[in-house]
This record gives C-alpha cells, structure tokens and sequence, in this order.
C-alpha cells in the first residue's frame, strides 16, 4: 500500500441510532420481519422518522432487499443503497460506506442493517453443502475434497499452526472465551445472560476441529441489528449524545481467501487485519495506547489474538497473556461467543454504548473504542470517539 496521509472521512459522520430484536434460537419470524424491527427500533432511538431516511447499507448475504425493508418501514424516497461483500468481513463497510455518502452529500440518514434466522435457518456452521460455480469458489477446489467443509475446520488450520510456533496449547484460546462469557453473564440482551464459564469449562468442552473446542466457536443466532448514521452538525441535535466515525477502513491481504488463504508464507496472522489496523491508526492519528475498549469480532477465539497483534497490542504469540491480564476490556457486550451472532453489528452497537455511556458493562470514561469486522476474509474496522 502506498503511504498516505490522513483521509478526508473522519470526524464528518456519526451514528445516532442503534436497534435491534431480541436475540434467541428462533425468531418465528421471517427475516424481513426481523430487520424492520431492528431498523424501527433504530430509528426511534436516534429520534428520527423513516420518512428521513434516504440511505441504506447491509450485506450482499442479507436476504432482505434495501428496497423491501423501505417499504415495509414506511420509509419514502432512497438516494443511496449499497451492499458489501465478504460475509462477516461487511460489518464495518457497511458503516464506512454510510459514513461516505453522508460525508459527500450522497445522502442525509443511513440505515445499516442486517438480519438473519442464522439458527433455525440457514446455518453457516454446518458447512459447504451445495455452491453454485464461481470463480471465488474456485479456491475452495483445494480444501473441500480432503475433509475441510465448515468454518471451524478453516479456521482450526491456522490455529494449529499459531500453537506450533508459538509454543502453546490450546488453553491460550481459552481466555478468550472465558473473557466473552463473563461480560455475556451481566448482560440481560446476551443468549449466555447469567452463564459464566471457568478455564476448567472450556478444557472439557467437545472438540469440534482441533485445536478448536465448542467454547472457542461463536453461537448461531436468530436476530437483526441496525444502526443509523448521519452528520456530526445533525447529530447534536438528536436524542443521544454522537458516536463520531473518526476512522473506517476496509482492508485485504495478499493471496486473500475466504478464510483459506493457506498459501500465504505465514499462517499465524491476519494480513488482512494489518491492512486495516494501519490505516485505522494513520488516518485517526491515534495508537493502540489511546484505545479504551476493543470490540474484535470473535467467531472463533484464536483470531481475537492475532487481531491484538496484528493491532500492535502486543507483540506475536503475546496475546494471550495480554488478554489473560485484562490489559484491555474486549468484548464488553459478550461478543459474538457469549451475546449473539449478528456478523458483528452488534458489536458496532456495543461501541456505540460505550461512548454513550449506556452499556451494562460500562468502562468508565471510555471514549475511544476499537471495532473489527470479519477476520480470514477480507474485512473492515472502526475507530469510534465521542464528540468533542
């Protein structure tokens, strides 16, 4: 990548609103249902109609097309509507590309959502089934005829290697685990609300890939999310105080894959991560040092520590103790292991608590957050602060 300088984005878009539904194992309810009751709940929050609105942003996976969610929110007239690829990898983006339209005068409000019966539908946990051809799916031609077909087993690749090299054992991802659940235990909204676990529980739970344990994979969950973003001017007048999108980045590696980019010369990190943290750290001016919460997206725990390295946290094969040493709140809502799995929107929303100082599990003072999206894809970050 070149060097750049600081982009143009940063602090001229904020978000207003945040909603979502209840987050179970199964809605009853169709997935349409459930973003527009997301995107309502998000907008009552930011004080504002779906008459305002004339922007939207999801995921090229939702099933819930931006011109159906309109209507069924009584919304008029859209300026503005993307959709961002890569699964997981999207939840940021979508952020950034709403931040980008209210920042150029594309658009004035702009929803974010995403909704899905994750659970008692489609379930990304139980692996490659059936897959129209494609030239992305051509890279899947390498891992899928020798037994690798599921998420877990991607990921578990690179998890061995990291163990390898390292010198550790499985129970370094265990602290991760435990972290997530015990936020998730003091958090009414989380589906492990009131469920701590110990080391002890995570050692004993089921291989599901080597080195993967049940308790080191994400839940599946049935649930939508949704934000609003608009100005910074606009926002101080709206109900809460802003959450300012002071950096947004969207970043891939070389040789990137869908989460089977095992042909790179090293597996223990995330390149892709590292071209984001970079331009999150250049383009805000800011350093890890400056960082009061870390949501990271956490659909296995391995990547929550290569994500604090490739961040410049702490050094390679550190992470675990860094989280060990709680050197930094992560995952204060209970992440995706122990509140839902919403492709990471609800972590954005739990960065939005924070700064507003709403969240169960506050952190006293904090206002400046840290947010990842998807990790072994190509995926996207935020740096949220409050307004000054």
């Amino acid at each position: 990548m070149s060097v750049r300088t600081r982009d143009t984005l940063g602090g001229r878009a904020a978000i207003v609103g945040i909603g979502a539904t209840e987050f179970s194992k199964d809605s009853g309810r169709s997935e349409l249902r459930l973003a527009a009751e997301a995107v309502r709940a998000a907008l009552e929050d930011a004080g504002l109609r779906p008459a305002d609105v004339d922007g939207m942003v999801t995921f090229t996976m939702d099933t819930s097309p931006e011109i159906t969610v309109a209507q069924a929110c009584g919304m008029g007239e859209l300026a503005f509507f993307a959709r961002v690829h890569y699964g997981g990898g999207a939840a940021c983006a979508t952020v950034q590309q709403a931040a980008l339209a209210v920042a150029t005068g594309v658009a004035e409000v702009v929803v974010c959502y995403r909704a899905f019966n994750e659970r008692s539908g489609r379930r990304f946990g139980s692996g490659v089934q059936h897959r129209e051809p494609s030239a992305e799916g051509v890279a899947l031609g390498w891992s899928l005829p020798f037994g690798l077909l599921t998420p877990a087993s991607w990921v578990a690749m690179a998890a061995q290697r990291y163990l390898h090299t390292y010198g550790l054992t499985p129970e370094a991802f265990g602290h991760v685990a435990v972290t997530d659940r015990r936020y998730a235990a003091t958090n009414p909204a989380a589906y492990f609300h009131g469920r701590p676990i110990t080391l002890a529980d995570h050692a004993s739970s089921r291989w599901i890939v080597e080195p993967l344990r049940l308790l080191d994979c994400c839940q599946e969950t049935d649930g939508g999310q949704a934000l609003v973003i608009t100005s910074v001017e606009r926002a101080r007048d709206l109900p809460h105080r802003p959450t300012v999108i002071t950096a947004a980045a969207q970043g891939t590696g070389r040789a990137q894959e869908q989460m089977t980019s095992f042909y790179r010369d090293d597996l223990t990190g995330l390149p892709e991560m590292n071209v984001v943290a970079r331009q999150l750290w250049r383009t805000s001016g800011l350093t890890p040092a400056d960082i009061e919460v870390g949501i990271l997206y956490d659909h296995f725990t391995p990547f929550v520590l290569t994500q604090l390295e490739e961040f410049g946290f702490c050094g390679k094969g550190e992470a675990s103790d860094f989280v060990a040493e709680e050197r930094l709140p992560l995952n204060t809502h209970g992440g995706q292991l122990g509140e839902a799995y919403l492709h990471g929107m609800n972590g954005i929303a739990e960065g939005v608590r924070q700064i507003r100082g709403t969240a169960v599990n506050q952190i006293p003072g904090a206002g400046r957050v840290l947010v990842t999206a998807g990790t072994g894809v190509p995926t996207s970050g935020l740096i949220l602060t409050s307004d000054v």
